[in-house]
């Protein structure tokens, strides 16, 4: 299906590593290197939050080392220096307030309100960041999402009836309380729209994603009218997620509006798994990698297929996938740099990926965290579980750096 006439190749390290010096090279094959021994990965994943949290002096190695690699800086003014130098290479930048956890409390999700418009007025003064990123669990308490989601499960109807119907199982207090989380989201939404950013709504755990489908469907009724300001997220290695895209286009055709929507395959899949098992109930994860693929390309096509209606984030690792996309976009005779196309991977991982799309021609971005190391250590340890974990993925990054440093020193 992919024919040579895409003219764009993965393996071109010269294109994927330009903006890298010798060192930064050197430094990154370390890096993969270490993340290829899984016992490695293990023991650090578990000693380095402790070390962080009892005030061990390891915060200057964590920064020189993963933190470099993966995060943009601990302010946002920082990534001011990562956002320039991926510029001068046509790549965007998604920008990713990281950090996570902490109580629950008005105060706290207030502050996280205001952190979101902070990075979007931020963004807004910024020639190179169309998009900002954001987590409903930020400013909305997780309790109150799950009970809305259980609610939601046991009606019949549409998302959109059966949401009608759980608010009814909410008492006055915690009407009250979703009433401020949806002021939240409206008020980051509102600002977005008039300062012409994207709001990227981040996927949760499926025992909270209903409300979170729901509120980012009413924002993007109000703020996608004529273009796409805020995009869903739809996490693909779940079996229900393909049947809710298509049903997401009817409403966004029923209600009028542009629909907003990022395809990742996902990143909850052991806990999904773990917790289905604990409670005896039909897992939501796919049964194998192939249905996962499968489901994310033909996502791909139906979005491509509707691409005057769906605005389309192509958030993938996979090099076949975008691949696929770049070839239905070309048989279909659309342009590569299509307003309602965008492809994003992770900074520090699959340039290979990014950079090539970027010199083909295609709107492409790195997701870009920064936080205060402390704050971003979860995020952190989860890239380094997952390139230890997903098959041939830290083999992949390896092997592209290794070809890139031999072939400048036979330039050399």
């Amino acid at each position: 299906m992919i024919t040579q006439d895409t003219q764009i190749s993965f393996d071109n390290t010269a294109n994927a590593f330009e903006y890298k010096s010798n060192k930064e090279l050197r430094k990154a094959e370390l890096l993969f290197s270490t993340m290829g021994r899984s016992w490695l990965v293990k023991l650090g994943t578990r000693l380095t939050p402790w070390a962080i949290r009892v005030g061990l002096p390891v915060k200057g190695l964590v920064k020189e080392t993963i933190f470099s690699q993966f995060v943009g800086g601990e302010t946002l003014e920082e990534t001011a220096t990562v956002a320039k130098k991926l510029g001068l290479y046509h790549v965007q930048v998604i920008l990713d307030y990281g950090v996570e956890g902490g109580e629950d409390s008005e105060g706290k999700f207030d502050l996280a309100r205001d952190e979101f418009i902070r990075v979007i007025e931020y963004a807004s003064s910024q020639q190179n960041i169309p998009f900002i990123s954001i987590k409903v669990t930020g400013f909305a308490r997780f309790g109150l999402l799950e009970k809305l989601d259980h609610s939601v499960e046991k009606n019949a109807g549409s998302l959109m009836k059966r949401y009608a119907k759980a608010l009814d199982s909410l008492d006055a207090q915690e009407k009250d309380e979703w009433q401020r989380v949806q002021q939240r989201m409206l008020r980051i939404c509102q600002i977005a729209k008039d300062k012409h950013i994207g709001v990227l709504v981040d996927a949760e755990e499926t025992w909270i994603q209903d409300p979170v489908d729901v509120i980012t469907i009413l924002m993007m009724e109000q703020f996608n009218r004529h273009d796409a300001i805020v995009y869903n997220t739809i996490q693909l290695y779940r079996h229900d997620r393909l049947r809710f895209l298509k049903d997401s286009l009817e409403a966004a055709e029923l209600r009028n509006f542009v629909l907003g929507v990022k395809l990742v395959r996902g990143a909850y899949m052991e806990k999904e798994r773990k917790r289905a098992e604990e409670k005896e109930y039909t897992s939501p994860i796919q049964p194998n990698k192939g249905a996962t693929d499968r489901d994310y390309n033909d996502a791909l096509k139906f979005c491509i297929d509707h691409i005057d209606r769906i605005a389309l984030i192509v958030a993938s690792h996979n090099e076949f996938s975008n691949l696929f996309a770049t070839e239905l976009l070309r048989e279909r005779g659309l342009s590569l740099n299509h307003p309602h196309i965008h492809f994003s991977q992770l900074y520090g991982m699959s340039d290979n990926i990014t950079f090539n799309l970027a010199k083909a021609g295609c709107r492409v971005s790195k997701y870009l965290p920064f936080g205060p190391i402390r704050d971003v250590v979860p995020y952190l340890m989860r890239r380094a579980q997952e390139n230890s974990a997903i098959s041939g993925q830290t083999g992949r990054e390896l092997g592209l750096i290794k070809k890139e440093l031999r072939r400048r020193r036979n330039v050399d």
